[in-house]
């Protein structure tokens, strides 16, 4: 099978097969006492129904895995528990975040992960599954518990990462440059990627809570791991909404600014603009063509200096004790 991308089996927590064969993984499955995860990359309706069928999984498992935009969820069948979630695409770049969605059908003691693309690797899951041994010998919830915490770093990693675009846009609000529309599309952007992320890390709940009532994770070794991972998955919600709220704060205050540097300049020009109407409107007046005092004489030249600079400086005193200019 083409679609078979890594495979392995454990007894006691103990790695036993790192290739199982389809044929291997029918007895593998049923065996009380071993441990089997599968994973499939971009499978087939028909490779995926094979497998469904080798495991006995009704025909609704493939629908449930293959479904288009499925939102993570957490499905319970007789035969097995079904769940989708998304991992953040650590390549994605700001404005066009990226998931990868991975679903999985688990049975009392095996795990089969079904990836539709391979932007999500399995070597980071796999690596924590071995550093905890003692876990696997719990069962597939052991599994479910390794591949969900790793989803979830991924969450928080990429919260993090707009967390701190967040504050370098905070501090670019208040430096002494205009901002204008770069930092409305930056604020913009950075909203669309928070509504994504979103839509993704506030299902999570639904799912870990699900699995917390599950038997496979109720053992007394996982429960505690199951709990830290909730606490995890509620921290990265609380984190995502509060961050959407910070962008929204900080969209709004960019205009607010935006209106404030706005009124200074029209104050300025209008302080500007009352100070050169003086020296006009005195000009003028000695510009008139009938006889006034110091008509034609040094006289007048002098004295209308001598009011332009006098009206000048007291206006400019009096808008610069006012913050105009």
């Amino acid at each position: 099978m083409d679609t078979l991308v890594s495979s392995r089996t454990w007894r006691q927590g103990v790695l036993t097969d790192d290739d199982v064969t389809p044929d291997e993984l029918v007895v593998a499955a049923r065996d009380a006492d071993t441990l089997v995860w599968i994973d499939l990359l971009a499978p087939s309706a028909t490779d995926l129904g094979e497998v469904a069928d080798q495991l006995g999984l009704p025909a609704t498992a493939v629908e449930d895995a293959l479904g288009p935009k499925e939102r993570p969820k957490l499905i319970r069948h007789e035969s097995h528990l079904f769940f989708t979630v998304y991992a953040v695409d650590p390549n994605a770049t700001p404005g066009e975040l990226g998931f990868s969605r991975i679903s999985g059908w688990m049975m009392p003691h095996a795990l089969v992960t079904i990836r539709l693309d391979d932007r999500f690797t399995m070597d980071a899951v796999v690596r924590r599954w071995e550093e905890s041994p003692e876990l696997l010998r719990e069962g597939a919830g052991a599994l479910v518990h390794g591949l969900l915490d790793v989803v979830v770093d991924g969450h928080f990693d990429a919260i993090g990462t707009l967390d701190d675009t967040l504050e370098q846009l905070e501090d670019a609000l208040f430096e002494d440059r205009p901002t204008g529309a770069p930092v409305a599309r930056q604020a913009y952007t950075l909203r669309k990627d928070l509504v994504a992320l979103r839509r993704v890390v506030l299902p999570m709940r639904e799912v870990v809570n699900g699995l917390l009532r599950h038997p496979a994770s109720d053992a007394p070794v996982l429960r505690p791991w199951y709990d830290d991972l909730y606490d995890h998955v509620l921290r990265a919600a609380e984190w995502t909404e509060s961050l959407r709220d910070l962008v929204t704060s900080a969209f709004e205050t960019n205009l607010s600014l935006t209106d404030a540097r706005l009124n200074t300049i029209m104050k300025k020009l209008a302080g500007w603009a009352a100070i050169i109407a003086v020296p006009t409107a005195i000009t003028g007046w000695f510009g008139q063509n009938i006889p006034y005092p110091g008509f034609s004489e040094p006289l007048g030249l002098w004295l209308s200096v001598a009011l332009i600079v006098v009206g000048v400086g007291v206006l400019y005193a009096l808008f610069r004790a006012r913050d105009w200019i």
